[in-house]
């Protein structure tokens, strides 16, 4: 065939064999390179980049129910490597972080099951990830006994954070012991909305004292994308955590990497589902930045791209 439009690379269908690694099966997909499997590939290529660029100042978002879906080791992993500077992420993922960190589990159950009686049983579902319900009074004698070590002067909610993480155990990974020990940029804007949202009003209710100052972590925030030399972002789902890096890089000179894994759709207008090509037109990402929007459930897409990233920066 001789069509000058077909002067491409052509597809190449998948050739698997048997210990095949997740970075073998994910250039496998990059030389099929189109749809999902192109997408998930160039993801893993501009995150190993992102992370050996030593210019790149690293935002990394995440909302959602990764925990209850297996993700949090994976997430401990990326924070574990020192690249990521900021994490932003909502109060839920701490929660169910610090539920683990407790001794509590999240257990494999069915989204068709009858959730009165779960109800009752005190079970609490989440698609088909189910969670006890108990784990509120864990958080809540857990609150009781750290209140006077958490709060007693003026804070942020990086502070206050970075407190919480200094407290739990040593001996178990979580997310808020290595942002803390890590020293990275742990942000969480809508921290009231959330189980330990819950456990410091419950506290207050009882007349305890807190001075948390909800604004100067965005101070905070705005310095860290004005001053960097060069941005690049990972969204792990939408939400605030996504809109709270999108509108700081404003105050950059525009991402340079950035790539987002969602199921959300544009059409609507949110943040959440927008592509991140519509960022350029706010400033948000440069126009010769190298990004991709890859359309798939985290808990899918995250463990095949960073299996791959993993062992491409150990080489």
């Amino acid at each position: 065939m001789n069509n000058k439009f077909l002067d491409l690379d052509k597809v190449e269908q998948f050739k698997l064999k048997a210990g095949i690694s997740a970075d073998e099966l994910v250039k496998s997909m990059g030389r099929a390179g189109v749809m999902g499997a192109g997408r998930i590939s160039r993801a893993a290529d501009i995150i190993t980049d992102m992370f050996k660029d030593k210019e790149c100042t690293i935002f990394l978002g995440a909302a959602g129910a990764l925990i209850p879906g297996g993700m949090r080791s994976i997430l401990i992993d990326v924070l574990s490597t020192g690249r990521v500077k900021v994490f932003v992420t909502t109060g839920a993922m701490l929660t169910h972080d610090l539920v683990e960190t407790l001794g509590y589990h999240h257990y494999k159950g069915s989204a068709r099951v009858d959730d009165a009686l779960l109800h009752k049983k005190g079970i609490d579902r989440m698609y088909d990830s189910f969670m006890p319900n108990e784990v509120y009074e864990g958080l809540e004698n857990f609150f009781a006994k750290s209140f006077d070590k958490l709060f007693g002067e003026k804070m942020s909610i990086k502070e206050f954070l970075y407190k919480l993480g200094s407290l739990v155990p040593k001996d178990k990974p979580s997310i808020l012991r290595t942002c803390y020990e890590k020293k990275i940029n742990l942000f969480c804007p809508a921290i009231a909305d959330s189980g330990i949202g819950l456990m410091v009003w419950g506290q207050l209710a009882k007349h305890k004292k807190v001075d948390v100052q909800v604004f100067d972590d965005l101070k905070d925030m705005l310095d860290i994308a004005w001053t960097a030399k060069k941005t690049g972002f990972i969204y792990l789902g939408g939400g605030v955590p996504k809109n709270y890096i999108q509108q700081a890089l404003q105050f950059s000179k525009g991402a340079s990497y950035g790539v987002q894994l969602t199921m959300d759709r544009p059409e609507p207008g949110g943040s959440s589902g927008a592509e991140l090509r519509e960022g350029i037109s706010w400033g948000k990402l440069h126009e010769k930045a190298r990004f991709t929007d890859v359309i798939c459930d985290v808990t899918i897409a995250l463990p095949l791209i960073w299996g791959a990233v993993k062992s491409r920066l150990k080489k």
